[in-house]
C-alpha cells in the first residue's frame, strides 16, 4: 500500500505542468528578432574585403550568421529580420538557400531589409538607427518584445529564459552580458550591476574598464543582446533620432541614457543547471577567428556542434564525402585532430589539428598544421602550411612555405600579432 501510495504521488507530480517551460514557451511566440547584420568588420582586414562579417564560414560548414539564426528557431522566435548594409550579396544569397522553409501562412518567416535610406538621405548611422529606420516593421507585426541581436557572435543560447527574466523583472530593457578578461573588455560595452543584475552604469569601449567586484581581472561586458518592450523601443528610437547630439547606437546613447530614468537589467548568459559561464566568442579580429575555429579540433571543445539538442542550420551543399587517398606506392593522405568537410581530398598529404571546410584539395607531400582553411581551395604538391587562414578559393602553387618566415611571409600575406598569415587570393 506504501509503494502504491508512492506511485500515485509521483504520477500526480509528473502531471503537473512546469509552468516556466510554458512561460517561456508563450512569451518567445510573442517576440520578434532582428539581427543586425550590416557590419563592416573591418578589424578582420581582409577576410571582408568580399563579404559582410556575419556571412564569413565558420566552423567547416558554417557562416557566422547561422548561429544566431539558429538560436531564434530553436528558442522558438519564428519571426525574425536580418539586416543588412556592407556587401551583402554572399550573406543573402546563403540565407536564401539555407533559411527559406519558414511558413509565411503561420506567420513565420526570416526576412532579409537591405539598408534603403528610410528615415533620410543616410545609410545606418549607428545600431539604433539602424533599427530606427526599420520601426513601421516593428509597428506592422506589432510583437510583445522585440529582441535584438548582433549577427557576428559565435555562441548558442536559448533566448527563452532572458526574455522570461525580463518580464519578470518589469525590466524596460534587458542587455545579455558576459565576463571576460578585463584586458579584453576595451573593445566592448562595460557595465556595472548591483546584487539584483540592475543594471547601474553602462560605459562604451571604455580606455579604463571597471572590474567585476571581487574579480580584479574580470569585466561584465554587453554580448550585443538586447530585449525591449515594443512601445518602450518605439518611444526611445524616436527620441534617439530627434537628437542632435546622439551618435545613435544602443551603447553609446541609448542604454545610458536610459540607466537613470527606466528599468535596465542585465542577463547574465550561463548555464540553468551549472551556473556556469557559458560559451560565447567575439571572432572580431582574424587572431581571434582563428582560435575560435581551431578551438573545434579539441577532443571536447567548448563549442558542441554535434548537439542534437540544439543543432546549427545552415545551408546544405550536395557533395561527396571527404577522401583520403591511399595507394601500394606510399601516398599516404591522412589528417589527426582535425575536422575535413565534405567534398575535400586529401591526396598523399598530412593534415594535423587543422579545420577544412568544403571542397578542399591538398595534394601530394604537403603538410598542413593549425591551419583553416576555407572552402574551394586548391593546394599543390610539397607545401607547408603553418598557422594559417587560407581564404575562398586561393589556389596556393606547388613548394609554397606559409607560417615559417614571418618576415617573408609579410611580403605578400597579412601576418597578426600572433603569427597567423591571412591568404587571400589577390595576394597570391
Amino acid at each position: 500500500m506504501v509503494q502504491d501510495s508512492g506511485i500515485v504521488k509521483q504520477e500526480k507530480k509528473s502531471m503537473i505542468p512546469r509552468k516556466s517551460g510554458r512561460f517561456v514557451s508563450r512569451l518567445t511566440r510573442s517576440t520578434m528578432a532582428m539581427i543586425m547584420a550590416g557590419g563592416r568588420g573591418s578589424r578582420l582586414e581582409d577576410l571582408t574585403a568580399i563579404r559582410a562579417k556575419p556571412a564569413t564560414p565558420f566552423g567547416g560548414k558554417f557562416r557566422i550568421i547561422d548561429f544566431p539564426l539558429s538560436n531564434c528557431v530553436n528558442s522558438g522566435i519564428r519571426q525574425i529580420f536580418v539586416l543588412t548594409q556592407y556587401k551583402a550579396h554572399s550573406l543573402i544569397q546563403h540565407i536564401h538557400r539555407g533559411w527559406g522553409y519558414l511558413r509565411g501562412e503561420f506567420g513565420e518567416f526570416i526576412q532579409i531589409i537591405p539598408a534603403q535610406q528610410q528615415m533620410g538621405e543616410h545609410w545606418y548611422l549607428g545600431t539604433a538607427d539602424c533599427i530606427y529606420q526599420n520601426i513601421n516593421e516593428i509597428r506592422e507585426h506589432s510583437p510583445e518584445h522585440v529582441l535584438i541581436l548582433a549577427g557576428d557572435h559565435i555562441y548558442k543560447m536559448d533566448y527563452g529564459p532572458m526574455i522570461a527574466a525580463h518580464t519578470e523583472n518589469n525590466a524596460d530593457i534587458t542587455v545579455g552580458v558576459i565576463q571576460v578578461p578585463l584586458h579584453e573588455a576595451t573593445g566592448f560595452g562595460v557595465m556595472s550591476i548591483d546584487e539584483n543584475n540592475r543594471v547601474k552604469r553602462f560605459d562604451e569601449k571604455p580606455a579604463s574598464p571597471q572590474h567585476v567586484p571581487g574579480n580584479p581581472d574580470a569585466a561584465m561586458v554587453s554580448m550585443g543582446i538586447y530585449v525591449f518592450n515594443r512601445e518602450f523601443l518605439i518611444d526611445v528610437l524616436h527620441k534617439d533620432a530627434a537628437n542632435p547630439d546622439s551618435s545613435h547606437d544602443f551603447g553609446h546613447d541609448v542604454i545610458p541614457e536610459a540607466i537613470e530614468k527606466c528599468r535596465v537589467f542585465a542577463y547574465p548568459f550561463h548555464d540553468v543547471k551549472t551556473r556556469a559561464q557559458s560559451y560565447w566568442r567575439d571572432v572580431g579580429t582574424v587572431d581571434a577567428y582563428f582560435r575560435a575555429n581551431l578551438e573545434l579540433v579539441y577532443v571536447h571543445p567548448e563549442l558542441n556542434l554535434y548537439d542534437e539538442a540544439w543543432p546549427i542550420w545552415t545551408y546544405q551543399e550536395q557533395l561527396p564525402p571527404a577522401k583520403f587517398v591511399l595507394d601500394e606506392s606510399g601516398r599516404i593522405g591522412m589528417a589527426t585532430n582535425s575536422m575535413v568537410s565534405g567534398g575535400c581530398i586529401v591526396s598523399g598529404a598530412y593534415v594535423k589539428q587543422s579545420l577544412l571546410f568544403s571542397s578542399v584539395t591538398v595534394d601530394e607531400g604537403s603538410e598542413i598544421i593549425q591551419a583553416v582553411i576555407l572552402p574551394q581551395v586548391s593546394i599543390g604538391k610539397h607545401c607547408r602550411i603553418t598557422r594559417a587562414i587560407i581564404d575562398k578559393r586561393c589556389v596556393i602553387p606547388d613548394n609554397t612555405v606559409i607560417g615559417e618566415d614571418h618576415a617573408e611571409d609579410a611580403k605578400r600575406f597579412r601576418v597578426t600579432d600572433e603569427g597567423v598569415v591571412l591568404v587571400c587570393p589577390h595576394m597570391l
